[in-house]
């Protein structure tokens, strides 16, 4: 949804330009009419706040905005003081979204209307802001055009390590049965390829997490990881996640696939992964009203020591097709940001030279689960 600026008088090409470097800015922008209603928003704007723009455009801003959000306090310290103000660091958290870093700055236009714009920084991202929605939908139509191809090949793989067990040494059988059984997870994933779909719903039960991560363990030790050293620092004490199983091996098996790959890269050949989970309370998940929806406070931590996340494609890290290999597709952190955003969790990460962290938070279970 493009509102078009209004131009001023005597100005037109000027205004043609601005208007050109609005809409083309890769920052979000958003133009807040005198009478607090959203005047116009540029293409950046509308990937971050996807669904929850309509909620914006539908009244006054204020109204729809969290009383404390930094938003609301840019606008008036705008108006108040006349003048350009800035915010660097300000955690905004919208319409269900994960809260999200940002600096932002708020201009005055001359006629009672303010520019919002916001820089992102890396850390906190929700699937529905990080991916472009035209992007995913070509995604969806190649997987599922894929599907059956996929499980034709998978059947002779599940069939062959079946044979394998049977004759296996004693050592050897539980890696014939991993097979056995990663092929079966992945035949019913497939089975769901609408997982990059708005209508896909994780299967939620009571998840014992560090079963999910003792299963990604033993396939990144005896894949992906096979090199380094892994270690792991589990509470023992937490609770049950409310989750899908499946979907949880998937989100953190990729999170320590992208490690282990970062970790290879050490020069010196000491790279180590690794896993810890904690109890984190006071983490929150927000509703599309701005309310408190549900409770986070299981916490994952994928850590490796390798060289770090580029600069330049930290802000987007999330979007489909971002990657830093050299053959990657970029299409596992999307999944995995859409994933953890479906479980009513969230996910960041923070990363220098020598130390990346993603962090993923995610709901308890019910006593009814």
């Amino acid at each position: 949804m493009t509102v078009p600026v209004k131009p001023r008088p005597n100005a037109r090409a000027v205004e043609v330009l601005q208007a050109a470097a609005f809409e083309l800015s890769p920052d979000p922008a958003l133009v807040i009419d005198a009478g607090g209603a959203l005047g116009a928003v540029n293409e950046a704007a509308e990937a971050l706040f996807g669904q929850g723009l309509a909620l914006l455009a539908r009244g006054h801003v204020r109204a729809v905005l969290p009383e404390d959000s930094p938003l609301v306090r840019l606008l008036d310290r705008a108006l108040s003081e006349g003048a350009r103000v800035r915010e660097h660091g300000v955690q905004i958290g919208l319409f269900g979204q994960p809260p999200f870093l940002a600096d932002g700055a708020a201009t005055p236009l001359g006629d009672g209307s303010v520019l919002l714009t916001l820089h992102l920084r890396g850390g906190s991202m929700s699937f529905e802001r990080a991916a472009d929605p035209s992007g995913l939908r070509s995604v969806v139509g190649l997987g599922q055009m894929l599907a059956h191809e996929i499980k034709n090949p998978l059947a002779g793989i599940r069939g062959a390590a079946q044979l394998l067990k049977t004759g296996a040494a004693a050592e050897d059988a539980p890696l014939a049965q991993l097979i056995v059984d990663e092929t079966e997870r992945i035949r019913r994933l497939v089975d769901r390829m609408e997982a990059f779909s708005d209508t896909a719903l994780p299967q939620r039960t009571a998840v014992n997490i560090h079963e999910v991560l003792d299963r990604v363990r033993a396939l990144a030790a005896n894949g992906v990881a096979d090199g380094l050293t892994l270690r792991e620092s589990y509470d023992p004490s937490l609770p049950p996640v409310s989750g899908d199983e499946d979907h949880l091996i998937q989100i953190f098996l990729n999170l320590v696939k992208n490690a282990a790959e970062a970790a290879h890269g050490r020069r010196d050949g000491r790279g180590e992964l690794l896993i810890s989970t904690a109890w984190r309370p006071g983490v929150k998940v927000r509703g599309a009203d701005g309310r408190i929806q549900k409770a986070a406070p299981i916490e994952v931590r994928v850590q490796d020591n390798g060289q770090g996340i580029p600069d330049t494609i930290r802000d987007h890290l999330f979007q489909p097709f971002i990657t830093s290999k050299a053959n990657g597709a970029g299409l596992g952190l999307p999944l995995v940001a859409k994933l953890v955003s479906a479980h009513g969790g969230l996910i960041d990460f923070e990363s220098e030279p020598g130390r990346t962290v993603f962090r993923v938070l995610l709901p308890v279970a019910s006593e009814t689960q």
